[in-house]
């Protein structure tokens, strides 16, 4: 699945917004990618992570590691949940979350990773990249090897490290600003917060 066709996925699901966001990470954006929007058709959800997973294995199988599957699918709430599940599901491993309790990723609801798994930790969207290494940091201390990391979108295009192989559907460069370096022309523009995330402190 090609990048352009990935776009319209989500143009064609209204989950491409343009106005003035406060991104989780307290950095400001003229774009917002909506992905519960994206994924509220399971049709469509599937097609997108059907298409991820198999860009995963390929991805896998070119480093030698292919033969050595992905035993399951972490990835933290409340963005990743959804796709997490998709991606377990298209993979056919279990998929489990991790929440924010007290500002920290933790394994709730009798979730365990099996020590030694070979973990695949899915998000909805990187931009900054920072809860996708909470998650990956959160993995490792119950015991999880973290294989690969996945997104439908990557936000920097390729540039963020988090530490391990990031698989994306699409790479977008969508400039963000710090709050006093966001240009005259989206500063007149009313300032919202779409995310379930409080901002980062």
């Amino acid at each position: 699945m090609d990048k352009q066709t990935v776009l319209e996925h989500f143009k064609a699901s209204g989950a491409l917004l343009e106005g003035h966001f406060i991104l989780s990470s307290g950095l400001r954006s003229a774009n917002y990618l909506q992905c519960a929007r994206v994924l509220m058709n399971p049709e469509r959800a599937a097609l997108l992570c059907k298409a991820l997973a198999e860009k995963i294995t390929t991805g896998l199988d070119a480093d030698g590691l292919g033969d050595k599957k992905i035993d399951i699918v972490v990835s933290p709430a409340m963005g990743g949940v959804i796709v997490g599940y998709e991606m377990a599901r298209q993979l056919g491993v279990d998929g489990i979350f991790t929440e924010r309790v007290g500002g920290e990723l933790e394994l709730r609801r009798g979730f365990e990773i099996p020590k030694g798994a070979r973990v695949l930790m899915a998000e909805d969207i990187v931009t900054t990249g920072l809860s996708s290494r909470e998650c990956i940091k959160t993995i490792t201390e119950h015991g999880g090897n973290v294989v690969a990391a996945s997104c439908l979108v990557d936000r920097t295009n390729g540039k963020v490290d988090i530490g391990v192989p990031l698989f994306s559907l699409m790479g977008l460069d969508i400039p963000t600003y710090k709050p006093e370096d966001v240009p005259a022309d989206l500063a007149k523009i009313p300032a919202i917060k779409p995310g379930s995330r409080d901002l980062k402190k």
